[in-house]
């Protein structure tokens, strides 16, 4: 059985269409799993890794936060690059936005310019505020005003009976009227000696000389 040329042309052609369309898809499929830009954010650090990038090319690397200062300055690398220790991002206590730049030296398509947020770590945020209870009313500082009574018209009644009564004599102190004595007494129990004996002076006296004469 003989095969016709033509049938092994048509099969000829279709091989070659064949080995195009798969070397075609290598070659499309090679860039697509080149320049793999892998990173990651937490609440406290930032980690990078960063391949199949071109070794010929001279690519770069910046990560910073959105309005503050640079984690990793600008950096040049080669076909890779990864940070060996976590970059790590200041306290803050709202969410932080973080900027990736990367520039593919063998093509601007490469390149990378992506952002991502950064959440507050549960240590970082601040307490609640104690609010203080206020009281509802504002104690008064005068003191209460005292009522002042009216002033009776008429004496009362029972102050006068509530008098204290006379002080009655004790029985123990002399009764001067019953026995007649008084203190003027002595004084004049004196003078009555005293009249006696210038009497008698007087007369004595009157004597002497009555018989001086005779």
């Amino acid at each position: 059985m003989t095969i016709p040329r033509r049938s092994w042309r048509g099969a000829g052609a279709f091989a070659a269409a064949a080995v195009v369309g798969l070397a075609g898809g290598v070659l499309s499929a090679g860039p697509a799993a080149a320049h793999t830009p892998t990173w990651a954010v937490t609440c406290s650090e930032v980690t990078l890794n960063l391949t199949a990038y071109s070794a010929k090319a001279t690519n770069e690397v910046t990560v910073s936060v959105v309005g503050g200062d640079d984690l990793l300055a600008t950096t040049q690398f080669g076909r890779d690059f990864s940070t060996k220790t976590p970059l790590q991002l200041p306290e803050h206590d709202k969410e932080l936005t973080v900027r990736l730049v990367v520039k593919a030296g063998d093509d601007a398509r490469y390149s990378v310019n992506d952002t991502k947020t950064a959440p507050v770590c549960e240590d970082d945020a601040p307490s609640p505020t104690p609010t203080e209870a206020t009281p509802s009313e504002t104690p008064s500082t005068e003191p209460p005003a005292s009522e002042t009574p009216e002033p009776s018209a008429t004496p009362s009644e029972t102050a006068s009976e509530a008098a204290p009564a006379p002080a009655e004599p004790s029985p123990s102190a002399p009764d001067l009227a019953e026995t007649g004595s008084s203190s003027a007494t002595p004084v004049i129990g004196g003078a009555a000696v005293a009249v006696l004996l210038a009497g008698g002076g007087i007369l004595w006296s009157v004597r002497k000389r009555r018989s001086a004469q005779h």
